[in-house]
C-alpha cells in the first residue's frame, strides 16, 4: 500500500506528542474555541456586527447557534492570530472587558488547541443597554385632574 498524504485546505497539522501520527485541527474548530471562550467573559453581551447578530437571532430561534460568529482566525503552523468583534454590556468598563476577552481566548487556545497565540484583537462595535423588563403601569382609574 502506497504512503500518501491527503492535503488539508483549512486545517493545522500538529505532530502527536508520542510520535505515533498527526492531529489535524480545522481552523473552524479554533474559531469555535475562541468564540466559546469569549462568550464566557462577564460583560460580553454578543459577538459579531449588526448583520451577523441579526442572523444569530434567527439561528438561536431554531437552536442552531453559530459559535464562530464575530470570530476570525489566521492560523499558521504553530501560531494563531484572532480577531473578535463583540457587543459589550453597559455599564461594564470596556477596556476591562476587552482585556478579559483577550486573556480568556489566549488561555483557551493554548490549553485546548496547544498552539501559541500571537495576538487577540478585540473590536467593541456596540454597547448593549439592558431595558427595564418591568414596566410601571399607571393606575388609570384615578382622574388626572379634579
Amino acid at each position: 500500500m502506497a504512503n500518501t498524504t491527503v492535503p488539508t485546505t483549512a486545517g493545522t497539522q500538529i505532530p502527536s506528542s508520542n510520535g505515533a501520527g498527526k492531529t489535524v485541527i480545522d481552523d473552524s474548530v479554533i474559531a469555535k474555541v475562541a468564540g466559546i471562550a469569549t462568550r464566557e467573559v462577564a460583560g460580553v453581551f454578543a459577538l459579531g456586527g449588526g448583520a451577523a447578530r441579526a442572523l444569530g437571532v434567527i439561528r438561536d430561534a431554531i437552536n442552531n447557534t453559530d459559535l464562530t460568529q464575530g470570530v476570525s482566525v489566521e492560523v499558521g503552523e504553530t501560531q494563531v492570530a484572532v480577531d473578535i468583534t463583540i457587543v459589550a454590556e453597559y455599564p461594564m468598563p470596556l477596556q476591562k472587558v476587552a482585556d478579559d476577552v483577550r486573556a480568556s481566548v489566549y488561555r483557551a487556545i493554548q490549553n485546548l488547541v496547544g498552539m501559541d497565540v500571537t495576538e487577540v484583537n478585540v473590536t467593541i462595535n456596540d454597547v448593549h443597554i439592558p431595558s427595564d423588563d418591568t414596566t410601571v403601569v399607571e393606575d388609570d382609574s384615578r382622574a388626572r385632574v379634579q
